[in-house]
């Protein structure tokens, strides 16, 4: 699959994007390339073969859920403009 270069000036639009017109060919040319890729991938045969989460049979190491900080709760909330029950009160932007 490749992209014209009125398709990608319409997926730029649709995504915000600056797109200036001496930038098009090259933009057409790397998106087009990331498609390519993708097809190739996708004719990889990957029947039977198991996901896995990391390339390398490791353990992630961790450290002991230990509390590190003091609580400054009651600081951080004597300086709020609204706490109610020890949560922080924020004006109301939806209706």
């Amino acid at each position: 699959m490749s992209l014209s270069d009125d398709q990608v000036r319409r997926l730029a639009r649709l995504a915000r994007l600056a797109v200036r017109p001496e930038e098009s060919a090259a933009v057409v040319d790397r998106l087009n390339r990331v498609l390519a890729l993708v097809d190739e991938m996708r004719r990889v045969e990957t029947a039977g073969i198991e996901p896995m989460s990391h390339p390398l049979d490791a353990q992630q190491r961790l450290r002991p859920d230990a509390v590190t900080e003091p609580d400054r709760r009651d600081l951080y909330q004597s300086v709020a403009p609204a706490v109610e029950g020890g949560f922080y009160l924020v004006p109301k932007v939806i209706e």
